[in-house]
C-alpha cells in the first residue's frame, strides 16, 4: 500500500473518534517519534545534556529547543512555510555533529549554546512536521491533535533527558574522569554517527 493512501486510511479512521481520542492517538505518535524511533533526536538531546549534565543546564537548553520546533513545526503544518525536506534532512544531521564537535572541543556550557540550539530547533521542528505530514491530521481534531503530537515530542525528550540523568550524570558527572572517559568518546562516536548520515541525506 503507497503511503499516501494509507495515511489516508489512517486519517479517515482518525475522525471517527472524539477529540480527546484521536488527541491521545496523536499523543502516542509524538512520543514515539522521539522512542524509539527518532534516532537522531534522541542523539540530538543527548548532546545536549553531556556537556552539562545537571537538569537545570539541559532543561534550559531543552526549552529553547521546545520553544523554537513547536514554531516551525505550527508553521510547516498550516503551510505557512514549505521547507524542502532535501535540506532539512541533512541539516538535522549536520546539527548533532556540531552540537557533539562542541561538546569535544568546549569543555564547558556556553551562554551562546542557547541561541545555537534555539536555530537548530527551528530545523528540527520542520523535520517533525514532515513526519506528521506523512500521516496528517483530522480535520475535526486539527489543532487538538497537532498539540498532542508535540507534546508527545516533549515527552519524550524528557524521557531521555531524566534517563541519561538517571543511568550516567547521577553517578559519573562529578568523577575527573567524566569529560575524559564518557563526555569525549560518546561525542566522538556521534560525530562520526552524524557525519554518515549527513552524506547519505545528501546522496539520497
Amino acid at each position: 500500500m503507497s503511503l499516501p493512501l494509507y495515511a489516508h486510511v489512517v486519517v479517515r479512521e482518525l475522525e471517527k473518534m472524539s477529540k480527546t481520542d484521536a488527541g491521545l492517538v496523536y499523543l502516542r505518535m509524538g512520543y514515539q517519534h522521539i522512542l524509539p524511533l527518532g534516532f537522531d533526536h534522541i542523539l540530538f538531546v543527548l548532546c545536549l545534556f553531556l556537556l552539562s549534565p545537571g537538569l537545570k543546564p539541559v532543561l534550559w537548553q531543552a526549552t529553547a529547543f521546545t520553544i523554537a520546533h513547536s514554531v516551525t513545526l505550527g508553521l510547516t503544518i498550516y503551510h505557512v512555510i514549505t521547507p524542502p525536506e532535501r535540506i532539512v534532512e541533512p541539516v538535522i544531521a549536520l546539527s548533532i555533529m556540531y552540537v557533539a564537535l562542541e561538546n569535544i572541543f568546549c569543555g564547558k556550557l556556553k551562554t551562546s549554546r542557547i541561541g545555537v540550539v534555539f536555530l537548530f530547533g527551528l530545523v528540527h521542528g520542520m523535520g517533525f512536521a514532515g513526519a506528521l505530514g506523512q500521516v496528517g491530521l483530522p480535520r475535526d481534531a486539527y489543532l487538538i491533535s497537532l498539540i498532542m503530537f508535540n507534546a508527545g515530542i516533549e515527552l519524550g525528550q524528557l524521557t531521555i533527558i531524566l534517563m541519561a540523568y538517571f543511568l550516567l550524570a547521577r553517578w559519573f558527572a562529578n568523577k575527573p574522569y567524566y569529560s575524559k572517559r564518557i563526555v569525549i568518546p560518546l561525542s566522538i562516536t556521534i560525530t562520526i554517527i552524524a557525519g554518515y548520515w549527513t552524506v547519505q541525506r545528501l546522496l539520497l
